[in-house]
């Protein structure tokens, strides 16, 4: 016969287990209201170009500086970003007009949306997609980007899933996961009608590290630390700021962009996205050291 502190500790254990599935239960319920809210934006006209130089600027555009490629893969036919069962697995979908594709459904302002705001043509917020940083695109830049996109061969492959672990749906109901640009957007911030005058300058650099997605990662100062929208398995990323840039010049700088390997010879992390970043052109890399040397010092993390 079972004794009283059996007992008592059953019911210990079952009261714990109840507690347990509820908080679990209303931590699904408040997680799928976050998921699951729609976002109205304002649809922008975009003028897509159908010129072969402006779909070369898309082209260079989706690998080398915006790096679409990172998430949506090499042939843009989607790839899984995020595999972490507890927190979720997250995949950028094919974009092409293939078998499993989503590129002929697509409009132009629904390229304009998922791009500029991270929101779905259906209204749907994107997990994971970095429109902060592509919310500064310029209008001609973002035509170029979707009309190279447009022409993209098809590919025949499923989207991968998105799909949400228990510990990622109770970070999203406690606000702790920022997984939707769409919630910190100005959706109303005008967009540049065009790009600073290319060319190795500071203006330009700026624009390409905010394009290219160097403070999604490296944070609004580039002072490093957590990165806040990735894997949770993502090394802290580096202070680019002058202060953890004491090791490098233009040369060493535009070396390791193109190898991977810093000035000290250890190989950059590969959650940087050097081989993409690599691929810009010399004056663009130029750019973006001059826009790194003139701006403040801060130490690790400060943002």
């Amino acid at each position: 016969m079972p004794s009283k502190l059996v007992k008592r500790g059953s019911i210990v254990v079952s009261v714990l287990l109840v507690v347990i599935a509820a908080a679990a239960a209303g931590g699904y319920v408040a997680s799928e209201k976050v998921i699951t809210a729609k976002v109205t934006v304002p649809v922008e006209q975009v003028a897509v170009p159908t010129d072969s130089l402006s779909i070369e600027r898309g082209r260079h555009l989706a690998t080398a500086i915006s790096k679409c490629v990172d998430c949506h893969g090499q042939d843009f036919g989607g790839q899984l970003v995020m595999d972490a069962p507890p927190i979720g697995h997250i995949g950028g979908p094919n974009l092409t007009r293939g078998k499993g594709g989503i590129g002929a459904q697509l409009k132009d302002e629904d390229y304009v949306r998922a791009v500029r705001h991270a929101v779905a043509r259906d209204g749907h917020k994107i997990p994971m997609m970095p429109s902060s940083e592509y919310n500064a695109m310029s209008t001609e830049d973002l035509g170029a980007l979707i009309a190279f996109l447009k022409q993209v061969p098809p590919v025949d492959r499923a989207s991968p899933p998105v799909e949400y672990g228990p510990v990622g749906r109770g970070l999203i109901a406690a606000g702790k996961l920022p997984m939707f640009t769409a919630e910190v957007i100005d959706h109303a911030k005008p967009a540049p009608a065009s790009s600073p005058m290319p060319g190795p300058n500071a203006t330009y650099g700026r624009y390409l590290a905010n394009i290219g997605g160097c403070t999604g990662c490296h944070g609004p100062t580039l002072a490093g630390g957590r990165i806040l929208q990735g894997p949770p398995d993502w090394p802290p990323a580096a202070n680019l700021t002058p202060t953890g840039m004491k090791s490098y010049d233009e040369a060493s700088f535009m070396k390791t962009l193109r190898t991977g390997v810093r000035p000290s010879g250890v190989a950059l992390n590969p959650a940087m996205p050097w081989k993409m970043a690599g691929q810009m052109t010399d004056d663009e890399i130029r750019a973006v050291w001059e826009y790194l040397k003139s701006i403040p010092p801060r130490e690790f993390g400060a943002r």
